[in-house]
């Protein structure tokens, strides 16, 4: 009876030991997502360059997959990140352009594995995917999604528009030091590659020629930081790893130096390596045609989890099994240079061909022309008719494209793409009104003007306006017409104080673009400048009537009817103001201003109180309250409140809450002191 009460007792043990053990088995894997942001494939080690070491990359392809062959959709990083996430073709999930909210029809990579119990958390390296300003609702699905401060006061580029690639990884390991139960879903977006071109030390020495590889080393130094510390924590060799470039770097071919305007294999080949647990398939390399697309189903696919239906992406198990070998058919978009007042483009590449559709349509033969250097195009060619029609069935599979709206990016978001080096919609006419994108000029026509363009944006983030005017003046030799160059010279002069110069630029921009509300919201700035204060209302007038939601131009708007001397519709366009922005204290001090020059004294009153608790420092709120109190008879407190405001205008400390003011035109309302009214 012992033994067998023994037997028992160790066979209860066992048991319980070996479903243990199952249960351990039965936690999915980690999963890391690793994009490296402008990351051409010709560029990496492991690819066949020799210029480089990229000793992260080279280890993950020998421990995985190397797919020699994959290609985005988009050569726009929220774009192709949209892509990546949900599977999709930009027409399909509809982020054709910055700040578009991704509708939330469409599941994410991180909503899907969340309900697989994955603790999911994302890293960006820069606001271009923050999502609470240009990549909305990519945070969906994310239990943590390390967006950038909403407000900082730093100038530098460190911080408020970028972050170092081994600042991004450090805070996906915080992270998972506070968070280690399994599984984990965790995405790293290293943004360094992206230009301006600015790797630290050595890798600024060791490739002080070619400093766009210099940041492809450096973020893979990062990528080689974080594999590191999966393999201190003993969750490497189990985990489901993707390493994928979002889109690549034209770097002067085709004339193009960045990305955006063009779908050539320079901006649309990327690198993409896939190291599966336990080292499956470690070492192979994939040659067929993929894409980017085929990522989510994939993942998804080797999780046992269900696809969502109508994904445009397929697994790529079949090519890793040997049943699947023939390239896929890859689609590419990009309508970025619309906000040019250029011609969208289309691509295609199936069969060992590219098309592209353009004013002038282009047709490569990739195999024996990888430079897309020869363009074979003729409209009764077999190949390109039947390359078109795949383009059109394509389009009428998925609809009519989302278009973004004219409200969609705010003044600071717009500030914020263009020191990316992206023009925003108030640089440019919105897509929504452009005339039909086949009678637009062709890119292919225009790219040394957006070269100069993009050049002029990263010149004028970095302080050198004298840059900035060179490069905007060659681009208006190219292009007298051109608006964006208008618009930019217009700006660099209302912020140099030069009014008149400034009124010049911006009124040819406004008879260029008659429907642009940007050429006339910064017109009227530069009109007010120069002391117009009647055509400057005429002007912010007009652009609220083309773009009633913007916050900039009623705010301003509200000013000049101060100026002239009508508190009642002064109030009317603050009140406006504050429905878009009801925390704005600018806004809510004006709206006082306005009151105390309308007798409402006790409005005001209770307005400026709520105010001086945010801003106990400010001697305009003192000054107006003060104002607002003789005017209800209440002397002893007006006495006060100007005394309060004279002691912070004689003893003015680097603490004092100041109300922002960031342009010329704002600067000259303080200085006139004509808003005492």
């Amino acid at each position: 009876m012992k033994r067998a009460c023994a037997l028992v007792s160790l066979f209860v043990a066992v048991a319980s030991s070996w479903g243990q053990v199952n249960q351990r088995k039965k936690i999915p894997p980690d999963v890391f997502l690793v994009t490296i942001d402008t990351l051409r494939a010709d560029h990496v080690h492991c690819y066949g360059y020799s210029q480089i070491s990229t000793p992260a990359l080279d280890s993950l392809a020998s421990d995985g997959i190397l797919f020699d062959r994959a290609f985005t959709p988009s050569p726009i990083t929220n774009t192709s990140h949209a892509t990546i996430m949900t599977g999709l073709l930009p027409s399909a999930h509809g982020v054709t352009d910055f700040a578009i909210p991704l509708a939330i029809t469409h599941a994410t990579w991180a909503e899907l594995l969340r309900k697989q119990g994955y603790r999911t958390a994302a890293f960006i390296g820069s606001t271009i995917l923050d999502s609470k300003t240009l990549a909305p609702g990519l945070d969906r699905g994310f239990d943590f999604y390390d967006n950038f401060p909403p407000h900082t006061r730093s100038k530098a580029r460190w911080g408020r528009l970028e972050r170092r690639a081994m600042v991004v990884v450090q805070h996906a390991e915080t992270w998972l030091n506070a968070h280690r139960a399994r599984p984990h879903f965790v995405w790293l977006h290293l943004y360094d590659p992206h230009d301006p071109y600015e790797p630290p030390p050595p890798y600024s020495r060791t490739y002080n020629d070619r400093l766009y590889d210099g940041e492809i080393a450096y973020a893979d130094s990062a990528l080689r930081h974080f594999l590191a510390y999966l393999k201190q924590r003993r969750w490497y060799d189990e985990a489901l790893i993707i390493a994928v470039g979002d889109h690549g770097e034209g770097l002067g071919q085709h004339h193009e130096n960045t990305h955006g305007i063009f779908l050539y294999d320079s901006t649309l080949h990327v690198p993409l390596i896939l190291k599966l647990p336990a080292h499956q398939h470690a070492g192979e390399n994939v040659a067929a045609q993929v894409r980017t697309t085929d990522l989510l189903s994939t993942v998804l696919d080797w999780l046992d989890i269900p696809a969502p239906a109508g994904l445009n992406g397929q697994s790529l198990r079949g090519y890793l099994v040997g049943n699947e070998g023939a390239d896929r058919t890859a689609f590419a978009e990009t309508d970025y240079p619309l906000r040019f007042g250029w011609a969208p483009l289309r691509s295609v590449r199936e069969g060992g061909f590219k098309f592209i559709e353009a004013p002038r349509p282009e047709l490569y033969d990739v195999h024996s022309d990888p430079q897309e250097a020869h363009n074979q195009y003729a409209p009764w060619d077999p190949t390109v008719q039947k390359l078109r029609a795949s383009l059109a069935e394509l389009r009428a599979r998925l609809g009519p494209t989302q278009q973004p709206s004219a409200a969609a990016v705010g003044k600071d978001t717009t500030d914020e793409l263009r020191a990316l080096g992206y023009l925003g919609t108030a640089d440019a006419l919105s897509s929504t009104n452009v005339q039909e994108p086949s009678l637009l000029p062709d890119p292919k026509d225009k790219i040394e003007e957006q070269n100069l363009l993009h050049s002029a944006m990263l010149a004028s983030e970095n302080g050198r306006s004298v840059d900035a005017r060179t490069a905007l003046t060659k681009a208006l030799e190219m292009d007298p017409d051109s608006a964006p160059a208008l618009l930019q010279l217009g700006q660099l002069e209302l912020n140099s104080g030069n009014g008149e110069t400034a009124a010049q630029y911006l009124r040819k921009a406004r008879e260029v673009r008659p429907d642009d509300a940007a050429a006339d919201f910064y017109y009227g700035k530069a009109l007010l400048l120069t002391g117009d204060v009647a055509s400057a209302r005429d002007a912010l007038e007009r652009s609220l009537k083309l773009q009633p939601g913007q916050f900039s131009t009623r705010l301003l708007l509200g000013q000049v009817f101060l100026k002239l001397r009508n508190p009642k519709a002064a109030e009317d366009q603050l009140q406006a103001a504050l429905l878009l922005e009801p925390k704005n204290a600018e806004a809510q001090l004006e709206l006082a201003r306005a009151m105390v020059a309308n007798g409402e004294f006790s409005d005001a009153e209770a307005q400026l109180r709520s105010l001086s608790k945010i801003q106990p420092r400010n001697p305009a709120v003192y000054g107006l309250l003060a104002r607002a109190y003789s005017g209800l008879g209440k002397k002893r407190d007006a006495e006060r409140a100007q005394r309060r405001a004279s002691d912070l205008k004689a003893r003015p400390t680097k603490s004092v809450t100041k109300i922002r003011k960031s342009d010329a035109t704002s600067k000259f309302f303080f200085e006139t002191g004509d808003h005492k009214l």
